[in-house]
């Protein structure tokens, strides 16, 4: 079995061709605003092996109303619902609504806390600032991923005492990710989670077409050979890792 832990799903036509590729496998699909949140719901309950997760992305801090995050609290009890995600901060367009940034991501921080479901983080240019408010607000009960992951080995570690989980994706099959391949090289295989981004950070062989959660499948060669282990120890082990991180009702 192979686990997409991060895709939108949203702009596909072909949609239920994309999702019959992984009929015997498993993608949870981020929400950003409240009309992704409300496709990923729609989603969730219309296909089986589909989950989700529920939040407002940083880029959405200048619009987003009061009414959007009780969207997301009313619907964190559907069963198909297993974190707070894609929620986080992001300086690589602007850095001057950091603070409305901040305040969105500590809110949505406290809703998980408050049902105990996991997160799901994006950090772009921003993991110092990241790290600080996860350190500020942390119990050992919460749950974290950190979706898409691009810093240092170096603060890979400083993360890791919070339990946390590394979303990698089709970056780690580019030849100049380098520097993921060092953070995979060196992490333990059950820090590691596998995911696409759909539709972006397509892998290869098929960089610069639309992703797929099937592609994971790529990553996770990827991560393999890198790692010197083999294909199916990868599987194995991200699915149980997904599954014990997300509380996933499946057994394998």
């Amino acid at each position: 079995m192979m686990i997409d832990t991060h895709a939108h799903l949203e702009n596909y036509e072909n949609l239920e061709e994309i999702i019959s590729h992984m009929k015997n496998n498993v993608i949870i699909i981020s929400g950003v605003n409240r009309e992704t949140n409300a496709f990923v719901l729609q989603t969730c309950s219309k296909y089986e092996n589909v989950f989700g997760t529920l939040g407002i992305h940083p880029e959405e801090a200048d619009t987003v109303k009061e009414s959007d995050f009780l969207y997301i609290e009313e619907n964190l009890s559907h069963p198909k619902i297993v974190g707070i995600g894609e929620i986080g901060l992001d300086y690589y367009y602007s850095v001057e609504n950091k603070d409305k940034q901040k305040e969105i991501f500590i809110k949505q921080l406290e809703l998980a806390k408050k049902y105990q479901k996991t997160v799901v983080i994006h950090s772009r240019d921003a993991l110092e600032d990241t790290y600080n408010i996860i350190d500020s607000l942390f119990t050992p009960s919460l749950k974290l991923v950190l979706h898409c992951y691009s810093g240092s080995i170096e603060m890979a570690k400083r993360f890791q005492k919070f339990g946390i989980k590394f979303g990698i994706g089709g970056v780690v099959t580019f030849k100049n990710g380098v520097k993921l391949k060092e953070v995979v090289k060196h992490l333990d295989i059950h820090d590691l989670l596998l995911e696409t981004d759909s539709p972006y950070l397509t892998p290869e062989p098929y960089r610069g077409q639309k992703n797929e959660p099937y592609n994971i499948f790529f990553v996770a060669k990827e991560i393999a050979k890198i790692k010197g282990i083999s294909l199916d120890e990868v599987l194995l082990v991200t699915t149980h890792n997904a599954i014990g991180q997300f509380d996933l009702p499946i057994k394998i």
